[in-house]
């Protein structure tokens, strides 16, 4: 069914629902699990004196936070006996780069967690989980 299974994570409690659905579903198909972390772009502005970290100390905050949030999925699927490859991506939307990654790594199915958020508090935050949903080409296993 299903060979190559991607589960992006941004370290939050209901990623973790959706890390161990990855898991259980990768063991049980024997299929190859990949995790990333998306990292924010130095956010530059037209007044570069008046910026609060630099931009170095800006990259290495987030790689440290990014991989430290992949390193807890792959610890989890070690202890599930599962490889779990990991990447850190930067880009300026989420969305884009999970669906980028999942098709340039041939994966056949994305697990990402949904806030489930409903109403107007849905529209104006937005979801990166519709985003992937709308723009992807890949299957979407939706865990709440």
């Amino acid at each position: 069914m299903y060979r190559n299974i991607l589960v992006p994570t941004d370290g939050s409690d209901i990623t973790q629902k959706a890390v161990q659905t990855a898991i259980t579903l990768a063991k049980t198909l024997g299929a190859k699990l990949s995790t990333i972390c998306v990292k924010e772009p130095f956010p530059y502005s037209a007044i570069s004196e008046m910026q609060p970290v630099p931009p170095q100390e800006f990259y290495d905050a987030q790689e440290r936070i990014a991989a430290s949030r992949v390193k807890v999925v792959v610890d989890a699927a070690g202890a599930a006996g599962l490889d779990c490859s990991a990447s850190t991506i930067e880009a300026l939307h989420p969305w884009e780069a999970i669906t980028d990654y999942a098709k340039a790594q041939g994966c056949d199915l994305v697990v990402m967690a949904s806030h489930g958020r409903r109403g107007v508090s849905a529209l104006l935050l937005g979801s990166e989980t519709q985003k992937v949903l709308t723009h992807s080409s890949v299957p979407i296993l939706v865990v709440k």
